[in-house]
């Protein structure tokens, strides 16, 4: 399985993706989407459950803290 080249690509992805969002997930995403810096641990976490639960590939290790 391929993987995101960074994460503004994977929160664009799932936002995309027709799945269900709750608000705070669309949020989070949303501002992901358009942020360039480097994730936190936490929102890299976040987003790996995100990506996982909506059965989408990870993320580059090169964009992971």
């Amino acid at each position: 399985m391929t993987t995101f080249p960074d994460h503004r690509a994977a929160a664009m992805a799932v936002l995309t993706s027709g799945a269900p969002l709750r608000p705070r997930e669309g949020q989070f995403l949303g501002g992901l989407a358009f942020d360039a810096n480097p994730l936190t641990e936490k929102q890299a976490n976040w987003l790996r459950i995100l990506l996982d639960k909506h059965g989408l590939p990870s993320v580059a290790q090169g964009d992971a803290p």
